[in-house]
């Protein structure tokens, strides 16, 4: 009798499910910005629109806020917040002596049109009557960090707000000069009525120190110091100044009920842009390319768009968008169909920005 064999038992172990790896959104923004943001813009559908990593659509802006009169000592002052951009300004009055300002002659063509008495409108920009100042916050954003020298990003700014109040015109040159009205020659000998007044004398200006400090930076550093530039200027009270021939000086009065406030030309406003144009392998030709422009881009966006534009706007004389001043910088996306989306895109910024600084 043949005797079968036992065949041993086998006995198979599952094998684990294939898992895939897997990043949180942090993470993939950290190794992959530029896929990260394609990967959130793409879903363009009827039912998933483009949208931002930030949860804003393209088109969307960060809501502004603000209020002034933060700083007691300062003739003017505002305090502006985008998002997590949040900037103080600060406006201060000092008296410049006509004087003291080298070419300068006193009692010179006071309807404006001559140089050599420089009363005209160029008075502000020939003399440095104004005069911006900003800094970036130690611990404002990762990139400034405590020791480190001031940045070229705070130079800059100061240049463009500094060249945007010289060509909007933003403050009348009226309201910075001091002026004397001297007495006849013959009337203050012998008091004679009758006599011609003599020529009214510009003894001094109000030069207006901006200093600007960003206490949170998170991208678009521009629109937000704008926007507080012009908030400080509209809160600026101006002490009444008048020359005092006996002590033969600038005299100030300290009652608040006889300061008078600055006056304004209009109320323009920044709004920037970014253009977002992935990079393709290989270069290729960039017709058929995809590219978005987003609006009021924060730090992250800012870092992988190559193209930008600024477009300044005032619509408080006319129903129409008045455009003040374009700047742009790179890129070839952005062409004239582009530039009147983004213009009217500006306009509907701009009627945010008078809610929150007329208020």
């Amino acid at each position: 009798m043949a005797v079968k064999p036992v065949q041993p038992e086998t006995t198979t172990t599952p094998t684990p499910a294939q898992t895939t790896l897997s990043f949180p959104a942090q993470t993939f923004a950290k190794l992959s910005p530029a896929p990260f943001l394609l990967a959130h813009l793409e879903l363009d559908s009827a039912s998933k629109p483009s949208i931002r990593p930030n949860g804003r659509a393209p088109s969307e802006f960060r809501p502004p806020t603000g209020h002034t009169g933060s700083l007691t000592h300062a003739s003017g002052s505002a305090v502006v917040r985008v998002g997590d951009t949040a900037v103080v300004c600060g406006v201060r009055g000092e008296i410049l002596l006509a004087s003291d300002v080298p070419g300068y002659r006193v009692g010179g063509n006071v309807s404006g049109t001559g140089s050599t008495g420089q009363t005209g409108d160029a008075g502000i920009s020939e003399i440095g009557l104004l005069v911006p100042n900003l800094e970036l916050a130690t611990g404002c954003s990762p990139a400034h960090l405590p020791g480190n020298p001031p940045s070229t990003l705070a130079q800059s700014l100061s240049e463009r707000i500094l060249s945007l109040l010289h060509a909007s015109k933003l403050v009348k040159a009226e309201d910075l000069r001091i002026w004397h009205q001297p007495p006849s020659a013959n009337a203050a000998e012998d008091g004679v009525e009758g006599d011609e007044p003599a020529e009214p004398e510009v003894k001094a200006f109000w030069c207006l120190y901006i200093d600007l400090l960003f206490i949170s930076l998170d991208g678009n550093p521009f629109d937000a110091a704008w926007a507080a530039v012009v908030a400080a200027l509209r809160d600026t009270r101006l002490p009444h100044a008048w020359w005092d021939i006996d002590r033969e000086m600038i005299l100030c009065d300290d009652a608040i009920q006889h300061s008078r406030k600055l006056g304004l030309m209009g109320m323009p406003f920044v709004s920037t842009f970014a253009v977002f144009e992935p990079r393709q392998q290989g270069g290729g030709n960039r017709k058929g390319r995809r590219a978005w422009i987003l609006a009021d881009p924060d730090t992250f966006e800012e870092g992988l768009c190559r193209e930008s534009v600024s477009v300044v706007v005032d619509c408080t004389s006319s129903h129409t968008v008045k455009i003040v001043k374009i700047e742009k910088d790179g890129g070839g996306i952005v062409g004239l169909k582009e530039m009147r989306e983004v213009v009217e895109m500006a306009g509907e910024r701009w009627r945010q920005w008078q809610k929150v600084v007329a208020s």
